[in-house]
């Protein structure tokens, strides 16, 4: 999942409702109906909610009656925009900045997003500013896939792949990876799956849920084995959050010719800003823009002048703090985890999410955070918003609360299993 809002601004619908039906295997996507019933399209009914909203939703239920619940489950930053962020947006509206901008962003943001890749020498007009990276990824989507083709992913991966592909009229087809390769394809896995109406490769890199990061000797060969194929999109939208030695440039420099996708929200914390941003090959640009400007017409003009300030020191400074803060946090997890016997499918090395295998426990993941949320005050997501290659084997924990909600998860976490054994 993305991002997920604070909890003052979560639309809730009939969440007992919600909470009852997914409690019973069931999927919101079972009773929509056809045309001419209802009145929706068809293809809604192939959209699936995700499991993360409905634990959410109850968590707070709980809440609300009194409970207190630790929530591993948002993958959102508990931390607010950095001050000079704030700043800088209600400057912007005391100022009246609140018309359009051009359809790819503020001039002065795409220079300044251009700048971020250093020697790289990426130039502004490869740059587009968006509607977060959804938005980015929606319109990739639109300008590169046809109707009838298909795009190579990963399972597990980021749900929303799949949906913005079909709403191209494509076909996302999931490749299982798992901790053999570090929850990432290799190029010898996307040769071999590779058809005539193959259109290109879409990867995560840190990865949701898994946190891994692809090697770059390993993303050149796929550059290699696509190169005169088709095209390659890299989702970076946790690339400011890398911790230890992993590699933490941008996908660019192993090849000039990719798709990067990023994002505001993660590392800069601002997911309610609704800004993110793609870099393209120039032959790209000009069909990004006429589709952007269908799409959403512009970004939000606020958020493009407090993404400026985002980029400035200041804001840096406070960014490089919390990054640090989530590495200590990881950390905590991790040891705890594999203290309670519940180690890392994968250590993470970038992104705020932890994978775990739950299949010792007996339980599938959706029994195991039904129970340890309604028994024991955990909110956790299960596998299963994930993908269906043994999604039912695992869980994903986010360190994004404090380090005594961790510790406090952790002790409620070996009383369940304690509990449960």
């Amino acid at each position: 999942m993305a991002a997920m809002p604070p909890s003052g601004q979560m639309a809730t619908i009939a969440p007992s409702l919600a909470w009852l039906g997914w409690a019973m295997g069931t999927s919101d996507a079972t009773v929509v109906g056809r045309r001419g019933k209802v009145g929706l399209a068809e293809r809604v009914a192939g959209i699936e909610p995700f499991q993360v909203v409905r634990i959410f939703e109850r968590a707070r239920e709980l809440e609300a009656e009194g409970r207190h619940v630790v929530h591993f489950e948002v993958g959102e930053s508990d931390f607010p925009s950095a001050p000079p962020i704030i700043k800088a947006g209600a400057s912007s509206l005391e100022a009246g900045h609140t018309g359009y901008t051009e359809g790819l962003g503020l001039p002065a943001l795409r220079e300044a997003l251009a700048a971020r890749y250093g020697e790289l020498g990426i130039g502004a007009d490869r740059v587009a500013v968006t509607t977060g990276a959804s938005g980015a990824l929606n319109v990739l989507a639109q300008v590169l896939v046809d109707p009838g083709a298909e795009v190579l992913g990963t399972d597990p991966g980021y749900p929303c792949n799949r949906v913005f592909i079909e709403a191209a009229g494509g076909t996302l087809r999931a490749l299982n990876v798992d901790a053999r390769t570090s929850f990432q394809p290799t190029a010898a896995m996307i040769a071999e799956a590779w058809r005539p109406n193959t259109a290109g490769v879409l990867l995560g890199s840190p990865a949701n849920p898994s946190g891994s990061i692809l090697a770059p000797e390993e993303l050149a060969a796929i550059c290699h084995v696509v190169r005169g194929r088709g095209f390659v999109i890299v989702d970076e939208i946790y690339q400011g959050l890398v911790y230890d030695d992993a590699p933490h440039e941008s996908a660019l420099a192993v090849d000039d010719g990719l798709f990067v996708v990023n994002s505001f929200s993660k590392y800069f914390g601002m997911t309610g800003w609704r800004l993110g941003w793609l870099v393209a090959p120039a032959w790209a640009m000009d069909g990004i823009d006429r589709t952007a400007q269908n799409l959403y017409l512009a970004p939000p003009t606020v958020s493009q002048h407090a993404g400026l300030a985002a980029l400035g020191t200041a804001a840096e400074a406070v960014h490089e703090e919390r990054r640090e803060v989530f590495r200590q946090r990881r950390d905590q997890l991790l040891d705890g985890l594999d203290a309670l016997g519940l180690p890392a499918a994968h250590r993470p090395q970038g992104a705020f999410y932890v994978y775990v295998g739950i299949a010792q426990t007996g339980m599938d993941s959706g029994e195991f955070c039904r129970r340890l949320l309604e028994e024991h005050g955990v909110a956790v997501t299960p596998g299963t918003d994930f993908g269906r290659y043994r999604a039912d084997d695992h869980v994903r924990f986010s360190f994004t609360v404090d380090e005594s909600q961790i510790g406090l998860g952790l002790e409620r976490l070996e009383a369940a299993l304690r509990h449960w054994r």
